[in-house]
């Protein structure tokens, strides 16, 4: 039996943060917005607008808005594992990791599989060994690397909770504190590979305000302290340190904010949070009209399939284009500029058309009653990882060279794309198989 987005808004109860899922919806829908504008396309292969155009990378400072994602990522974990603990006997570490991981691994391996049967047929063919369809193999995955940090944060938020309900706001400065160490590992005495630990110090530490704000304690004046401080050292950090402008990776460039991320990200982070919590009233008091939240509702649905499909889109927008005519206007031109719109709006329409036929692999699972048996825990962590090595291994590869054994540096170890395909695909199984059948949807 489907339930419809009106169904689901009429039984939303009076208790919930409406807020954070607006903001989920928003931050996923902003970051399919920055990527339909920033690929620069043209028959010879794909670039990115905001290198050719330097001036425009300021942008990044609001579409660069995952840091919002995994704000909200540490809310929803928060209330859903202490929902979770009270509903279960013994420990719900199992438990917790099948539920959060079924709804979010299901559409992802779905669309992993697809994509690599498509690429390996390319292949075979003969064909994808440059022009748009070897940009597109390689670039149709890199968005993959936040499942794989967010699959680290739904692993890592037992401990990190416990660290939370013990020392509040310094738990969150010890991961900031350890940011900036490892900066200064990384710019000031070069020591190899420390630069890496930041994936987990930066994306942890703005997880770690999702928790804080599920608490009550982001009120106004934390909120302005935060906004305050993040954008004041984020311009500082930029202005006189080694970190560049843009808040994305940007081609060739020697520093990277986003990959590993720098303390100037987290600075980044902060203000967003902070911003976002300053329009958190006005905002709900937006959302109390039924005919908003069934969409914003109808949106939670299906973001993360939108997500996922959504290069898919824009890639099939391009190739229809270059198709149906001649070659593209340069990218940046007036006549560039021109067709934007466009274009936007015919990968709206086929990203709609994507998500009305993979929807279905992000129904969320049926409630656990009380008493629910926990699982295996240690089964469920290893397969998890496993799960967030292979996606994460794959957003550095692409599907490009499947059948010539290309690979990629994954922090320090070479990886090629079917060995990533199968650690996914292991790990979701060894997931699926800690616990009983039973499904679990957790509040969040």
């Amino acid at each position: 039996m489907t339930v419809t987005a009106g169904a689901l808004a009429a039984a939303t109860p009076a208790t919930r943060d409406r807020y954070v899922d607006l903001l989920r919806v928003a931050s996923l829908g902003t970051v399919i917005a920055g990527h339909w504008l920033m690929a620069a396309v043209s028959r010879d292969g794909m670039g990115n607008l905001l290198a050719l155009v330097p001036g425009l990378q300021w942008l990044t400072w609001v579409f660069q808005i995952m840091p919002v994602f995994f704000f909200v990522g540490g809310f929803s974990h928060a209330l859903s594992y202490r929902s979770l603990a009270r509903r279960c006997d013994g420990p719900v570490h199992a438990a917790f990791l099948r539920a959060r991981l079924r709804r979010l691994l299901r559409p992802t391996l779905v669309f992993v599989l697809l994509w690599a049967a498509a690429a390996l047929a390319v292949q075979l063919a003969g064909r994808g060994a440059g022009g748009l369809t070897a940009a597109a193999l390689r670039l149709v995955t890199q968005p993959l690397w936040f499942i794989g940090i967010y699959l680290a944060m739904v692993l890592l938020t037992p401990p990190l909770l416990k660290l939370h309900e013990r020392y509040g706001w310094a738990a969150f400065a010890g991961l900031a504190g350890a940011a900036a160490l490892v900066d200064v590992l990384r710019f000031a005495l070069a020591v190899p590979y420390a630069q890496f630990l930041n994936f987990a110090f930066v994306w942890l530490a703005v997880h770690q305000l999702g928790f804080l704000r599920a608490d009550g304690r982001i009120r106004r004046p934390a909120a302005l302290a935060l906004a305050g401080a993040g954008l004041a050292s984020a311009l500082l950090l930029v202005a006189v340190g080694p970190y560049p402008l843009s808040m994305v990776g940007m081609p060739g460039e020697k520093v990277s904010n986003m990959a590993p991320p720098t303390l100037a990200l987290l600075c980044h982070g902060m203000w967003l949070v902070g911003a976002v919590q300053l329009l958190a009233r006005p905002a709900t008091a937006w959302l109390a009209r039924p005919r908003v939240w069934r969409g914003v509702v109808a949106a939670n649905g299906v973001a993360m399939t939108a997500f996922l499909w959504h290069l898919t889109a824009m890639l099939g927008v391009y190739g229809l284009q270059l198709a149906l005519g001649p070659d593209l206007p340069a990218p940046a031109t007036a006549a560039w500029w021109a067709q934007v719109p466009v274009r936007i709006l015919l990968a709206t329409a086929l990203t709609a058309l994507l998500v009305g036929v993979f929807r279905r692999f992000e129904a969320p699972g049926r409630p656990a009653g009380p008493g629910a048996a926990p699982g295996n825990g240690p089964l469920a962590a290893a397969g998890t990882v496993l799960c967030l090595l292979g996606v994460l291994g794959l957003s550095t590869t692409g599907l490009g060279g499947l059948l010539d054994g290309h690979s990629a540096t994954l922090i320090a170890f070479p990886v090629t794309a079917p060995a990533a395909i199968g650690m996914a695909v292991a790990g979701a199984l060894l997931v699926e198989r800690s616990g009983p059948a039973r499904r679990v949807r957790l509040r969040g």
